[in-house]
């Protein structure tokens, strides 16, 4: 066996060491699809309602059942529970819009055209089938 073919070796094997290090580093840590799986509770009267107005103007980013899709990420999740994501920040982004910080997809726009007693019925929804799933409140730490 020829000298330099143990160096090559060597050589190739740091390469390809490197390659994966560089890779890891630029690739996204967080996967494009956050689907997750949800228990559905027996709904509130005002949940169902939520629920239905959900579908309408929620579950197409969301997932029907709050669960994440490829364009949205799930709400029901520890990151939107209420002592991280209180009521009001499902209120402030349905009427301004948010601005993306958690997840890797795009701004969520503002939703103009649903009016505050949905959005409160939606709320509902999704502290509902956050609770049945776990997702309680826990004090906000940064």
């Amino acid at each position: 066996m020829p000298k330099s073919l143990p160096a090559l070796f060597v050589t190739a094997l740091l390469l390809l060491g490197a390659g994966v290090v560089i890779w890891k580093m630029v690739s996204p840590s967080e996967p494009r699809s956050a689907r997750i799986a949800v228990r559905m509770p027996e709904l509130s009267t005002q949940a169902q309602r939520g629920q239905k107005a959900f579908a309408e103007t929620c579950a197409q980013c969301h997932g029907i059942s709050a669960d994440g899709t490829d364009q949205g990420p799930p709400l029901v999740h520890d990151l939107y529970n209420p002592g991280h994501h209180a009521d009001e920040a499902f209120r402030r982004a349905v009427t301004m819009g948010v601005r993306r910080h958690h997840w890797p997809f795009g701004d969520m726009p503002r939703l103009t055209h649903v009016k505050p007693r949905e959005i409160e019925m939606i709320i509902r929804f999704v502290r509902e089938v956050q609770a049945a799933n776990g997702i309680v409140a826990k004090q906000h730490q940064m």
